[in-house]
C-alpha cells in the first residue's frame, strides 16, 4: 500500500514537473528585429528603413536605450506583437450558440 502510494506521488510530481514548464513556455511572448537605418525619431515613435519598407514602430519611457537614437544611426529593434483590441464576427454560415433564454451568445 506504501509503495503504491509513494509510486503514484512521484509520479503526479513528475507529471507536474513536465506539464509546468511547458505552460511557462507557452506563455511566453514572443519577439522579433528589425534592423535598419533610423530615419525618424519622435517621442513616441522611431522609424526604421528595412529594404524599401518603412517600419514605424511604438516607444515609451520603458524602451531601453531609446534616447540615445538619432536619425541615420543603424539599430536593432526587438518588439512583440500586441493585440490592443480584438472584434470578433460570426464566420460565414455559422450560426450562434443560444443560451437557455433563446438568445444568441457570442463566444
Amino acid at each position: 500500500m506504501k509503495l503504491s502510494i509513494l509510486i503514484g506521488g512521484g509520479l503526479l510530481a513528475l507529471g507536474t514537473a513536465v506539464v509546468i514548464p511547458g505552460a511557462a513556455r507557452a506563455e511566453a511572448t514572443k519577439t522579433y528585429q528589425v534592423t535598419g537605418p533610423v530615419l525618424e525619431v519622435t517621442d513616441s515613435t522611431l522609424t526604421v528603413q528595412k529594404g524599401k519598407e518603412k517600419w514605424q514602430l511604438a516607444r515609451d519611457k520603458e524602451t531601453k536605450g531609446a534616447s540615445d537614437v538619432k536619425v541615420g544611426d543603424k539599430v536593432t529593434v526587438e518588439y512583440t506583437m500586441s493585440a490592443k483590441n480584438i472584434e470578433s464576427k460570426t464566420a460565414a454560415g455559422a450560426k450562434p450558440d443560444k443560451g437557455a433564454s433563446g438568445t444568441a451568445k457570442t463566444k
